[in-house]
């Protein structure tokens, strides 16, 4: 349910720098998101136990690049999407419309210190998939938390996670980064990204955006008016719900 779209600010053929980057960051709760929003912008963590509950939009000049990052609300780890609230799938369907006139890449954050099984795998992809399938031709996994790893490499973790997390990265046509919140250092690994982003991009046809469908807004905007009294009780279940309580990031 959505399309590449040309615009003009990217990259065209090979890897010349891009001047603009616009990212929509995608994730369960708790996953890393807003870690990662702060980490690439280069921005001071938000307080402890907040929560992404609509999308945030953030800008700045990230190694020569004009780059824009949209944080999304997250899902339940263990929520299939017809169990997230309709409100909450609706703000992610309009992230897309917060960077206009479109995402060129979508990061889809995981974090390492979580085991990830069947379950987290299938709510992933129907999380990602309520933007269309063709999200995954520009999908990209970000590992956030990457401290815990210590000495392991990405690779080796992916060889020891199981079969769900390597269908992620699969997926995602096998593009994945590791990002330590915790220590930023002098910037690599956020330089690291912005060039495996522009590869992405490159490899998408170059100077590309994605836009969703009007038909699927137009979908979960009949479903708010229907079920929007109900939804909203269940989303006050799920608040008191929280898996584990040390969730600190959205």
């Amino acid at each position: 349910p959505g399309m590449w779209s040309p615009d003009g600010s990217g990259s065209g053929s090979g890897l010349r720098p891009m001047t603009d980057i616009r990212i929509v960051l995608v994730g369960a709760k708790g996953s890393g998101k807003s870690s990662t929003f702060n980490t690439i912008l280069g921005r001071a963590d938000m307080p402890p136990f907040s929560r992404t509950s609509r999308c945030r939009v953030g800008d700045g000049v990230v190694f020569g690049r004009h780059v824009t990052v949209v944080d999304t609300p997250g899902w339940w780890r263990n929520y299939f999407c017809h169990e997230t609230p309709v409100l909450d799938r609706r703000e992610l369907v309009l992230a897309l419309s917060r960077c206009p006139p479109g995402p060129h890449v979508f990061l889809l954050v995981v974090r390492v210190d979580r085991s990830f099984g069947e379950t987290n795998r299938r709510a992933a992809q129907e999380h990602v998939e309520l933007l269309g399938e063709g999200v995954w031709a520009r999908a990209l996994v970000v590992f956030s938390f990457g401290d815990w790893l210590g000495a392991a490499t990405a690779e080796r973790y992916l060889e020891t996670e199981g079969t769900a997390l390597r269908w992620l990265v699969d997926r995602c046509s096998n593009r994945y980064h590791v990002i330590n919140n915790r220590t930023r250092g002098d910037g690599f690994q956020v330089r690291e990204l912005i060039g495996k982003i522009e590869e992405t991009v490159a490899g998408g046809n170059g100077n590309w955006h994605y836009e969703v469908e009007r038909r699927v807004t137009e979908t979960l905007e009949r479903r708010k008016r229907r079920g929007g009294e109900a939804e909203g009780g269940e989303e006050e279940e799920e608040g008191g719900a929280e898996e584990e309580g040390s969730d600190s990031d959205g």
